[in-house]
């Protein structure tokens, strides 16, 4: 059984998910493959863990640099587990290429599947996909919407 509550973010409208231990997914409203690893969800507001993520979040978008002290729980293959356990490395305040995540990977793999990989991430801003960007630095889609990425890279100083 999933549980789902919703979160105002000063960048737009959210809908956080958990398993009732961990967080399985975060979505802005409306984005590209909204709640596409979990089935049907209960709403529940009152969950411990909800209430945690949503002092997080708080905290995050006052412009600090929470650390996660909850469980996070994506669904998918292993080749994306893989991506998004990188993007967990990326630090506050920096950024990684495709390309250079492709290359941490193994020695051919493509940019493109990476881009596919964390287009998918079912657990936005915690798992920072945002900070992933085309080469030479050029701001390329985020599943979010362009505009949330920038927002999100200006709060964190890195535009």
């Amino acid at each position: 059984m999933h549980y789902s509550t919703s979160y105002n973010s000063p960048i737009g409208e959210m809908l956080f998910v958990s398993d009732g231990e961990a967080i399985c997914g975060v979505w802005f409203y409306n984005q590209k493959f909204f709640k596409d690893t979990v089935d049907e969800t209960v709403e529940n507001n009152d969950l411990a863990i909800f209430k945690r993520l949503k002092k997080w979040f708080d905290d995050y978008f006052d412009g600090l640099n929470p650390k996660i002290d909850f469980k996070l729980k994506p669904q998918g293959s292993e080749f994306r587990l893989k991506v998004w356990e990188i993007l967990c490395s990326i630090p506050y305040g920096e950024t990684l290429t495709y390309g250079e995540i492709a290359s941490m990977i193994s020695s051919n793999m493509s940019a493109q599947a990476v881009g596919g990989a964390v287009g998918h991430n079912p657990i936005s801003i915690l798992i920072p996909c945002h900070r992933v960007l085309g080469t030479n630095g050029k701001l390329t889609g985020y599943a979010g919407g362009i505009n949330k990425k920038i927002e999100l890279l200006k709060l964190e100083k890195i535009l």
